[in-house]
């Protein structure tokens, strides 16, 4: 007879399928969670600050709250110390740059990409081992991108073929910086590069061709970092100066621009639809969806801009109305890798062709993001073109049939998109697993009901 203990992983295991229908106009105000990319930095940063770190509105997903662990797992005191307005009120007491106690147990990330990579960033450059795992997403995303340039700086890492996890890293300890060009546009590469080179003498260059998301440039600063951005005839050369004293802040993570994606899409296509979505982010080098959007003639305003955090945030008012196919930029993609999958469901419902090009990286998500749109995409009849690093979605004008269930590979975006997609389709939608959407939209099904979409999650 199963144990208690194996009788709650079976449960934990089982898929939740969950069904998107076609709804009325939706309506209302749509509070979005904490900005993810800012959430998971904000733990690292006070952790490695010394002192009193103050967080609000930080996301309480899965991937920010295993972020959470393994601070604590490092030796930072990290709690929740309440709620306000704006999501969760965290504390954190950090250990200072060069101060990360040796984990006693496996660092588990979940499903969290960003966290496992700035994490082992992050301890590259301590004289300690940590061993990393996380789920079976996870195991299968090549962290070789990350452990070559840490292994720069005098880290060293044992684990699966290909990098795979799970694995043992063992920080450099005598630390020489370095300068390293990024191959492939990478925020999450650039950033692991600066969190090695915190503790690390001299000064650390990190060398992008294109431009990706600046959050860490912008939150070294805040903790008092020295950091700078030189433009370069071959891109942007970031510096900074290493083995600095960060000082600890008060940090008010905006809400998130990749979880407002799937509202705003959902109010594009259902007719009749206007919503509000206040306080969202938007980072020149996150809101290439937002300008993407504005070009295939949706109806979008910003109302109310301004700076909070150190970051540009505005309410956006989203109204239903025609979108037009059109061919998005390559250089675009660093900007809005992860609204892909969602662009990708409006295109269904656009006029026309859109051409999604240099967007490889998708095929090294928590899926294979290009894969597993057409595949969808196809189940509800939809035309789609796939190449190795591009997809051409050919859009129905509106008149998309629907009535496919679709896998999401436990992968939240593909999810959440595919929901989106049911709610104007002209039959039913179907995802066999909405469990992965907690990873980083918690109150997702929630929030979509109170806007009047119907969705409809199976019961265990």
């Amino acid at each position: 007879m199963p144990s208690p203990d194996s009788q709650d992983e079976q449960v934990e295991t089982v898929p939740v399928p969950a069904t998107a229908r076609r709804s009325p106009a939706l309506s209302g105000s749509a509070a979005i969670p904490g900005d993810k990319s800012v959430s998971h930095r904000a733990l690292i940063f006070g952790a490695l600050s010394v002192g009193e770190t103050r967080v609000t509105g930080l996301l309480e997903g899965e991937d920010v709250l295993g972020t959470a662990a393994a601070m604590r797992a490092f030796g930072a005191d990290v709690e929740r110390a309440g709620d306000n307005n704006d999501g969760g009120a965290w504390s954190i007491h950090g250990v200072g740059v060069g101060g990360l106690l040796e984990p006693e147990d496996v660092i588990d990330c979940g499903n969290a990409g960003t966290g496992v990579r700035l994490i082992m960033g992050m301890m590259a450059t301590c004289p300690i081992s940590a061993t990393f795992t996380g789920d079976a997403s996870l195991r299968r995303r090549p962290m070789g991108r990350i452990l070559e340039p840490i292994s720069l700086f005098g880290a060293r890492s044992v684990g699966r073929a290909g990098g795979l996890l799970p694995l043992t890293l063992t920080g450099a300890h005598d630390p020489v910086p370095v300068e390293y060009r990024l191959p492939v546009p990478s925020a999450q590469v650039k950033s692991a590069v600066l969190l090695a080179g915190l503790n690390a003498p001299g000064e650390t260059v990190v060398i992008e061709a294109e431009a990706t998301r600046d959050h860490t440039e912008r939150m070294l600063r805040a903790f008092g970092a020295e950091v700078s951005v030189e433009e370069l005839p071959e891109g942007r050369a970031i510096r900074l100066v290493g083995q600095p004293d960060l000082a600890p802040q008060s940090v008010i993570v905006p809400r998130d621009p990749s979880s407002a994606a799937f509202p705003v899409a959902a109010a594009l296509i259902v007719e009749g639809s206007e919503i509000c979505i206040p306080n969202i982010c938007l980072n020149p080098t996150r809101a290439g969806f937002y300008e993407t959007l504005a070009e295939m003639g949706a109806d979008i305003e910003r109302e109310n801009p301004r700076e909070e955090g150190g970051e540009p945030v505005a309410d956006l008012r989203v109204r239903h109305g025609a979108l037009k196919g059109i061919e998005v930029p390559p250089d675009r993609a660093p900007s809005m890798i992860d609204e892909y999958p969602i662009l990708a469901c409006l295109a269904a419902f656009a006029e026309g062709d859109t051409v999604m090009r240099g967007i490889g990286e998708l095929r090294v998500k928590e899926s294979d993001r290009i894969a597993a749109m057409v595949a969808g995409l196809r189940a509800n009849g939809v035309d789609v073109t796939e190449e190795e690093d591009a997809m051409t979605v050919h859009g129905r004008g509106g008149n998309v049939r629907g009535a496919g269930t679709v896998a999401t590979h436990l992968d939240h975006r593909i999810a959440m998109s595919f929901l989106c997609l049911g709610l104007a389709a002209q039959n039913p939608v179907t995802i066999d697993d909405a469990r992965p959407i907690a990873t980083s939209f918690p109150g997702f099904m929630d929030l979509m009901a109170g806007l009047g979409a119907v969705i409809t999650r199976a019961s265990r």
